[in-house]
Formats: C-alpha cells, sequence, structure tokens
C-alpha cells in the first residue's frame, strides 16, 4: 500500500499509510493523520489514494505544500519525492495501490430511466442526464456526481467515481441514438399527415 515517511524530528507519527480515497492530514486530533506541528494548519492538506496512483490536494494551508520545494495545489506524486507541509517534511516511499473489495450487502439501486432521444438519467438527480461513466464500477451518472480532482501545470482534471475512487470517463452520445429519436419523430410526425390524407381523400 503507498506509504509515506515523516522524516521531521519530534513527531510521534513517523508513517502515513494510506488508505483508499481521501486521507485528511493536519492538526486536527479527527484528521485521518495528525501532524501536532505549529506550521501545519488544522487541515493542511489531503493525499487521495485511487488505482491510478496517489494525489496530493493542498487545503488552504496557511504556510502551503510544497512538492520537491514548489508551491502545490494539486498534484501526482511519485516515490522518492519530497513534501514539506508547513516546515514537516515527508518523503514518498511507495504509491503502489492494493485494493480489495469487501463484499457489502447494500440497497439496490433503482434501474436507471432511459428517455426518448435514448439518454439515461441519473440515479441520484432524477432530472439530470448520465455524462460520466466509471471505467471499473461501470457506474453512470451525472456531473454533480463526479468528484473532479484538478491538477496544476495545465494538466486535464481527474474525474473520480464517488462509488469506488476509480477513473470516470465522459459519455458521448452516439449518432444511432440521434437518428433513432429522428426516426420515431417522424413517424410520430407523418401518421397524423396520412390519417387526414386518407380522410380527405374518401370525402371526394
Amino acid at each position: 500500500m503507498a506509504r509515506l515517511q515523516v522524516k521531521t524530528d519530534g513527531l510521534k507519527l513517523r508513517s502515513l499509510e494510506l488508505r483508499l480515497g481521501a486521507n485528511r492530514v493536519g492538526r486536527d486530533p479527527d484528521a485521518d493523520f495528525t501532524l501536532t506541528h505549529p506550521s501545519v494548519s488544522f487541515t493542511h492538506c489531503e493525499f487521495i489514494l485511487t488505482h491510478d496512483g496517489v494525489f496530493i490536494r493542498d487545503c488552504d494551508s496557511t504556510n502551503g505544500t510544497f512538492v520537491d520545494n514548489k508551491l502545490t495545489k494539486a498534484a501526482r506524486l511519485q516515490p522518492g519525492q519530497t513534501l514539506l507541509l508547513g516546515d514537516v517534511e515527508l518523503s514518498v516511499e511507495s504509491t503502489e495501490v492494493t485494493i480489495a473489495i469487501p463484499k457489502i450487502e447494500r440497497e439496490i439501486p433503482a434501474p436507471p430511466v432511459m428517455q426518448g432521444d435514448g439518454s439515461v438519467l441519473c440515479r441520484r438527480h432524477s432530472e439530470t442526464v448520465v455524462t460520466f461513466q466509471c471505467t471499473h464500477c461501470h457506474e453512470k451518472m451525472c456531473t454533480a456526481c463526479v468528484h473532479i480532482l484538478r491538477l496544476q501545470g495545465g494538466a486535464k482534471p481527474l474525474y473520480l467515481c464517488p462509488l469506488c475512487s476509480h477513473k470516470c470517463e465522459r459519455l458521448q452520445k452516439s449518432e444511432k441514438q440521434r437518428e433513432k429519436f429522428l426516426e420515431r419523430m417522424e413517424r410520430t410526425i407523418r401518421m397524423p399527415l396520412l390519417y387526414w390524407k386518407e380522410r380527405m381523400g374518401n370525402k371526394k
């Protein structure tokens, strides 16, 4: 599992064994990892562990988060990198991910609702069309459901599934769906016209 080492002396916490999902770090006693150092903010940053690796996100800390001496708001981490949370130094030992998914009995959600044009409504936001699908669990969802991780350096945002934290991809409406919708509309309009033409013809 992904692991970081605390290099600064005098702290009780010597290592961070990251869990899947978001891991909060700060002086907060209820944080996932508590760093009791005056230069560390109450909620300083988050380490986000996904099947794509480890990401760090600064939580508007007072003294900033640095990756290899560069002030960072969000970034993907690599083994061997050095981090500074305020004056506390950490090193990235491993970014390996081991995912063990336990069997959880949960309520089966209602089936998705398909509209006339072939689009599907979100399970959680019943009036919104789905725009993303998870590459792992294949759950479909709208933009409001997706967790968006914005990276620095002009990199494209990372879209994460709220259920399994794997990557989501944007759905593209297929041409076949549009063609079927147009065919249905054409039939709907043409049938009344044919009916009235037949009636007018019979009256002559």
